[in-house]
């Protein structure tokens, strides 16, 4: 088999990328380890930053996100029981959607097999050959069968856990790490949102997050011991825990309901580079990792694509490869300032076991300033819609 770009991975940055590709007349062949039915129904947050939903519209596929998803223009923090506003709107004139992960893939997918995109599910054995040639090439197990396409570039979306990362030479590669003494303990709850907008709260029981997922769902969140387990956590002692750190003073409740799903998820910060080497290029979580309270991941993965979309589109339209060159420099002033974001957000709303009095005040007397200042709300929205 014989394509322009093997794409490793089938999430957002993969099939995004595939179609940005198709789009600009460049040929791609996807290849994921997972059936098709496990990424469409293997439920994920989603917010959509101001570029990403652009992106979503401007390569047609952003008719459902426009239709179903729900389109905030502020957010909320809660501490010392009282809850502020920060209004994006007002403040960047731009805005957030939140659309699950899973309804994105689902909205590529579509797009790639109707667009006649050659999309392998269920392959195994993925192994990159040749990265440093003209010509590299993919070996992998299809349906029983070893196969192999070979491309001018393979670009790796196969997240933290995939082939690509470690395929890098380690020679010169660096990897930057943060990891965070607590995790998060969600669930999906059907029942009638409990706010407009989310949440995000601090209280000296831990961090506690409000979001929603559609009209009928909510997704909610709380700090918690990352090596607990969900056994632990009868629904009584998950409702009394939220309830504890979301009250406050104007007589706003959590609505509740039935829990159908519970985990619990590490949280760290982690940067790999360079993103790439000779015709191999890293894009998405496969290159670097941010804790969920800044809501970058997805939205950095995007950003990365529309980079090698760029890139790929000059070296074949034009025979400049400037811009895939440059791929890593121009990709980590983003990534970097979005890792930024994402460990302010998470210090400033976290409590840490070995924080002295001292701290946790100037954590408190931070938030304060951050909702009495228009400067610093301006910086926290500027950076929460996102810059592309």
């Amino acid at each position: 088999m014989r394509t322009q770009v093997a794409i490793i991975g089938a999430g957002p940055a993969g099939l995004l990328l595939s179609h940005l590709l198709h789009l600009k007349g460049i040929e791609s062949v996807v290849l994921e380890s997972r059936l098709r039915e496990d990424i469409e129904s293997t439920i994920r947050a989603g917010v959509l930053e101001q570029g990403t939903m652009d992106i979503l519209e401007q390569a047609g596929v952003g008719e459902r996100m426009r239709t179903e998803g729900a389109l905030h223009e502020g957010f909320e923090l809660l501490f010392g029981g009282r809850r502020h506003r920060i209004d994006l709107r007002a403040l960047t004139g731009k805005a957030i959607t939140v659309y699950a992960q899973h309804e994105v893939i689902k909205d590529l997918v579509a797009a790639r097999v109707a667009a006649g995109g050659c999309l392998l599910f269920g392959v195994r054995d993925v192994a990159i050959h040749g990265m440093s040639s003209d010509c590299p090439s993919v070996s992998f197990v299809h349906e029983g069968q070893l196969s192999q396409v070979e491309a001018d570039f393979v670009i790796g979306c196969d997240g933290s856990q995939g082939v690509a990362r470690p395929a890098m030479p380690q020679a010169g590669r660096k990897d930057h790490q943060r990891i965070y003494p607590f995790g998060w303990f969600g669930i999906l709850v059907e029942s009638a949102p409990s706010a407009a907008e989310l949440i995000y709260a601090r209280h000296e029981r831990g961090f506690a997050l409000v979001s929603t997922r559609s009209p009928t769902v909510q997704r909610l969140y709380f700090q918690c011991d990352p090596r607990d387990s969900v056994d632990n956590w009868p629904d009584e002692r998950i409702w009394a825990e939220l309830h504890a750190r979301l009250e406050n003073r104007e007589g706003w409740r959590l609505n509740e309901g039935a829990i159908f799903q519970k985990n619990i998820i590490g949280m760290r910060s982690f940067v790999s580079t360079p993103m790439q080497s000779g015709r191999l290029f890293l894009a998405g979580d496969a290159a670097h990792i941010v804790p969920p309270t800044g809501a970058k991941g997805l939205n950095l993965a995007v950003g990365d694509v529309k980079l090698l979309a760029q890139g790929l589109e000059q070296f074949y339209h034009r025979g400049n490869d400037g811009e895939l060159a440059s791929y890593t420099e121009n990709a980590l002033k983003r990534i970097w300032r979005a890792e930024y974001f994402s460990w302010w957000m998470t210090s400033m709303l976290h409590t840490f076991d070995d924080a002295s009095s001292f701290q946790r005040e100037l954590q408190r007397a931070e938030l304060e300033n951050v909702v009495a200042s228009r400067a610093l709300a301006t910086a926290l929205a500027e950076n929460y819609v996102g810059a592309f």
